[in-house]
This record gives structure tokens, C-alpha cells and sequence, in this order.
């Protein structure tokens, strides 16, 4: 970059920062000044910086509550993967229109019968002339309900290993052959989706990577999966003056509605301390162990994400990382829901107002499980770190 990532960024601000401007136009021009994805290459409109530049240049932008790039799964998953694999009719066709929010994403792997044993897929896709007709079904789809596209796996060929002939494609969602069903979790929430794919038709210049290569390509993807924070954290962007200010904000709240109960996934260690005090068990020393314990467990998690989002800023790749936070994540939330289950005892089943903390805590409860499955379950987690990070013998396959 040529110019330092505060003091360019800050002088541009200056002078071009326009709160009339529509959110999309707003977003455009940043893109036509290499602003709005630093990181990018200068080919796609970035500024080849680093991870650390690209942070200093988010960092400036929020400072200043001017609008950047949207959040969601098609900047986090979605524009990583095609960057790394995608053709250039393809990169072009999709990277901008994600970084400006005029399409939005949903990520398509898991199915009934492969859901962390990915690759053993069954959703079909067959080439006819210049497209590809998909049939098949996914589920635990997040925001399929309002995507435009989905980063889709399918099979395309079959072989003596299951990892081959798995192809990775841009599907268009808004189309006859796409039907998408929620879910209903026992938690009262409806986040996910499954979807069902009937003669579903992709353009042949949609393939990411090659036909056949799509394990490779979906290993990226779920390399920057495992790297998330947490989706919908820290999107209720004030809304100031100005439309692209209030367009932000409306955006926002669209995006994180599907995750409003993931504070409770994670296990809501905040609540613990409040709500040992308020059941008057605060000197329990069996409930003080308990809080202690977790809050270790929490703060040893957050300090090793800390490291990790260090490592990212400076440039370095994906590592083991990933699934040590992720399987951390769990443990943190079990131990963290029967903490809050010692605490507040039977009242913890009661939902709604009439529970502890308007029902928090039996949402905490209900909620906690899913942490431990999706993303890669707990099991599939240990695997990676047991083969890949400690180098035992491979499990041995089906």
C-alpha cells in the first residue's frame, strides 16, 4: 500500500465521505478508491495489503462509524474461497457484488447423511450442455431463506475414494428448482434451513476450482470457518446521521436477527457471577468452584483467539488454531450451562419471563448442544487435532 493504512485512509475520509449517499454507493466508491477490501488484490479492486494493513483500515472505519464491508458468510467464507480458486469469469462476476452487499450468501455443504463426515455426500449435479442440473438436499443452511447464491458441493463423479469427484459450484437460490424449509429448534428459534434441490439448473462458468477438485476448495472454505468469531456479534451499529449510516444499520439487523440466540449457544458466562448473587448462593462454595472453573476456561479460550487473530494479522495461514478454539468453544459452553443449571436448579426449566434472567437460563441449556455440532463436531475436531496437529494414526475409514 502506498499510502499508511491510518493516515490515507483518513485523509480520503475527508474528503470523500458522502452520509447522503445510498449504502451501495457508499460502498463503490470506497471499492474504486482500493478502501473497502484492502486485502484484495489490486486486480479485484483491493490493495494487496496485509492482514494487518486490511485490520487497520477496518479499525478506521468503524472508528469513524462509516459503513465498510458487509458481514455475513459471503465475506467471511464465501470471497476467501473464490479468491483462492475461482476463474476469473467467476471472480469477477461475484467478488464485487458481495463486497458492496448486493448479493448475499449461504453456504451449502452439510446433508441428512453428511453432516461432519462431509464428504460423503450425495447431492448430484450432471452436466447438460452449457449447465449443470443439481439434484439433492442440504440442511442446517443459515440465511438460505434470503440468499441469492449458495456455495454448493456436489458430486459429479464417483471414485475408489470418496474425496474425488466432488464438485464446488455458485448456485443461484432464486430459481423453481430451490425450496427452502426452516427449521424449528427446540429452543423456539428458526435459524437454520434445509433445502431441497429438484432439477436446480448452474451455469457451467459457475464451477469454482475444477470439476471433480471441490474437496480441495471446500477445505479452504472450512478453514476460515473454524477462524470465525462469532456471526452476528457486534452488528447493531448505531444508527447516525445520514442514509448509508441508516441503511448500515437496517442491513445489520437483517443479518444478525437468524443469530439472536447464540450469546445463549456459547453459554453466557457473563450471566454467572449476576446470577449466583441474585439466587443469594454467591458464598455456595460448590457453585464459586463451578463459576471459577468456567471463567478460567473462558478467559484461557479468549486469550488463545487473541493469539490467533494476532497470527492472521500478521500474515500467517490457517492453523490448528482453528479447531483448538472450536472444540474450546464447546467445553467453555457445557461447562458453562451446568454452572447456570447448579445455580438456579429447577426454576433453570422454566422459559420466558417466569425463569431466571427472563428465561435465559433454559434457553442457555437448550441452546448450548448445538455448539458441539455445528461447524464440525466435537468429535470430527478431535480427529484434526489428534491426525493433523499431534500426528497420531489416522482413523481408520469406512
Amino acid at each position: 500500500m502506498s499510502d499508511s493504512p491510518t493516515t490515507g485512509l483518513e485523509r480520503w475520509l475527508d474528503e470523500n465521505w458522502d452520509e447522503d449517499l445510498t449504502l451501495l454507493a457508499w460502498r463503490q466508491r470506497l471499492h474504486g478508491a482500493g478502501w473497502l477490501c484492502p486485502g484484495w488484490p489490486a486486480r479485484w479492486g483491493g490493495r494487496d495489503a496485509s492482514a494487518a494493513e486490511a485490520a487497520e483500515v477496518a479499525a478506521t472505519l468503524e472508528n469513524r462509524d462509516v459503513p465498510g464491508i458487509p458481514d455475513g458468510l459471503g465475506m467471511r467464507l464465501a470471497a476467501p474461497t473464490l479468491l483462492a480458486h475461482a476463474s476469473d469469469t467467476a471472480a469477477e462476476r461475484f467478488l464485487v457484488p458481495t463486497a458492496t452487499g448486493q448479493i448475499g450468501w449461504c453456504q451449502l455443504f452439510s446433508e441428512p447423511d453428511a453432516g461432519s463426515d462431509l464428504a460423503s455426500l450425495a447431492s448430484r449435479a450432471e452436466r447438460d450442455r452449457s449447465s449443470w442440473v443439481l439434484n439433492g438436499q442440504k440442511v442446517w443452511t443459515t440465511s438460505a431463506h434470503h440468499a441469492d447464491v449458495g456455495l454448493l458441493l456436489a458430486r459429479t463423479s464417483r471414485g475408489d475414494d470418496r474425496h474425488e469427484g466432488i464438485t464446488c459450484f455458485v448456485l443461484p437460490m432464486r430459481q423453481p428448482g430451490v425450496e427452502v424449509r426452516p427449521l424449528r429448534q427446540m429452543n423456539g428459534h428458526a435459524s437454520f434451513n434445509e433445502v431441497f434441490f429438484r432439477d436446480a439448473v448452474i451455469p457451467a462458468d459457475q464451477v469454482v476450482g475444477d470439476v471433480g477438485d471441490g474437496w480441495r476448495v471446500a477445505l479452504t472454505t472450512l478453514s476460515h470457518e473454524r477462524r470465525l468469531g462469532p456471526l452476528g456479534a457486534g452488528l447493531a451499529r448505531r444508527v447516525g446521521q445520514g442514509r448509508a449510516r441508516a441503511e448500515a444499520a437496517e442491513e445489520a439487523a437483517r443479518f444478525a436477527e437468524p443469530y439472536r440466540w447464540y450469546p445463549q449457544r456459547a453459554g453466557r458466562v457473563d450471566l454467572l457471577v449476576p446470577a449466583a448473587r441474585a439466587s443469594e448462593r454467591a458464598t455456595d462454595p460448590l457453585v464459586r468452584q463451578q463459576v471459577a472453573a468456567v471463567t478460567a476456561l473462558a478467559t484461557a479460550a479468549r486469550l488463545s483467539a487473541q493469539r490467533a487473530a494476532a497470527a492472521r494479522r500478521a500474515g500467517r495461514a490457517p492453523g490448528p488454531e482453528g479447531s483448538l478454539g472450536k472444540l474450546a468453544s464447546s467445553v467453555v459452553a457445557r461447562a458453562a450451562a451446568r454452572a447456570h443449571s447448579s445455580i438456579a436448579g429447577a426454576a433453570g426449566m422454566l422459559a420466558g419471563p417466569d425463569g431466571p434472567h427472563d428465561g435465559v437460563v433454559a434457553e442457555v441449556v437448550v441452546s448450548v448442544p448445538a455448539v458441539s455440532i455445528a461447524g464440525g463436531t466435537d468429535e470430527i475436531q478431535h480427529n484434526i487435532i489428534g491426525e493433523r496437529v499431534l500426528g497420531l494414526p489416522r482413523e481408520p475409514s469406512r
